[in-house]
């Protein structure tokens, strides 16, 4: 099976941090997002990729080659320009796809917990939801009495339902959703400005495709400061995370944490949910539920609820930040 990963949005959400590098490439529990996404279905079994990229897309390029090298994978690059929604990205890479007995599509910017081995298994095209708060935000799935999809909005005025399609899709007929789609763009048909992945799909179900649904356990939109934290702690609690386990100089360290190579760490409190960079320094701080990236300092500062990007110097205070990279802040004198 070949999976399919749009990766090329902007991140406007997560701006500063997505100044310096694509939202992919955010790190969470000690790797970036997009290693949370590649590494399941790698242990899936799948071996085919195909990444729309964009903004930034040569520092996807660059971590998919130098992480994945040594790996029997094949990876495809395209670019997606203009960004004309997720639909129109898959449009861009028909040739790729529309040959293909089944394909796996999985946004870039979303942590899922799901049963994968379930999902590619289903003998049908199957997409995963959740119920959300909020359904307006989101494409909303409408359901029969057997699961299956009867209608597909994208973020209704008025919802009817409560069921958000939340990033990932196994498509069983690829040649039809490729048609779709091509309907769809030559037809000029857009919601809210872009060309829909749920109107492509709305449009098998009314070709008579069947789509199935599976509920998935969590589900991280890793969009804004909040649900990366959010998803930081969450797998950070997991029994199968490996906590890091080196001593500092007089420091205590509260697990889960996960430190980064070559860290200096000395007289400070660290976690829990602290995931810290590689070259990192820290000295007199207390931090915690916080993630900071590589190459930067923090010294007699207190920090929690933060997100600090890279190669950043901070100094004496006590708030939640959300500092992009290459900053300098100095609050004591």
């Amino acid at each position: 099976m070949k999976a399919v990963i749009p990766v090329a949005g902007i991140g406007s959400r997560l701006r500063p941090h997505t100044h310096t590098q694509p939202k992919a490439l955010v790190p969470v529990a000690g790797k970036p997002i997009l290693a949370h996404i590649v590494d399941p279905l790698i242990a899936a079994g799948i071996k085919d990729f195909v990444f729309i990229i964009g903004y930034m897309g040569s520092k996807i390029e660059e971590y998919i080659y130098h992480t994945y090298k040594k790996k029997n994978l094949k990876f495809e690059f395209v670019v997606q320009e203009p960004r004309e929604g997720i639909a129109h990205a898959l449009w861009l890479v028909k040739n790729h796809i529309k040959d293909e007995k089944e394909i796996l599509i999985t946004l870039g910017d979303v942590i899922i917990d799901i049963d994968l081995k379930k999902i590619l298994a289903s003998k049908n095209s199957i997409l995963g939801i959740k119920k959300v708060d909020t359904p307006g935000n989101f494409g909303i799935a409408e359901l029969d009495e057997e699961g299956n999809i009867t209608r597909l909005v994208e973020k209704p005025k008025i919802p009817k339902s409560n069921l958000a399609l939340i990033g990932i899709y196994k498509i069983t007929n690829p040649k039809l959703l490729v048609s779709s789609i091509s309907h769809i763009i030559k037809n000029n048909i857009k919601t809210i400005g872009e060309y829909q992945l749920t109107d492509a799909l709305m449009r098998m179900v009314e070709k008579g495709e069947k789509i199935s649904t599976l509920v998935v356990d969590n589900w991280f939109d890793c969009g804004r400061k909040e649900s990366l934290l959010e998803a930081n702690a969450i797998l950070m609690g997991r029994d199968s995370f490996k906590s890091s386990k080196n001593t500092y100089h007089k420091t205590i360290i509260v697990e889960p944490v996960s430190i980064g190579k070559n860290c200096n760490i000395s007289n400070s409190i660290i976690g829990p949910y602290v995931a810290l960079g590689d070259n990192a320094t820290v000295s007199y701080s207390i931090v915690k539920n916080t993630i900071i990236g590589s190459y930067s300092e923090l010294q007699s500062a207190v920090l929690h609820s933060s997100v600090i990007g890279s190669d950043t110097s901070l100094r004496g205070l006590s708030h939640s930040l959300n500092i992009g990279d290459n900053t300098d802040i100095k609050f004591s004198g």
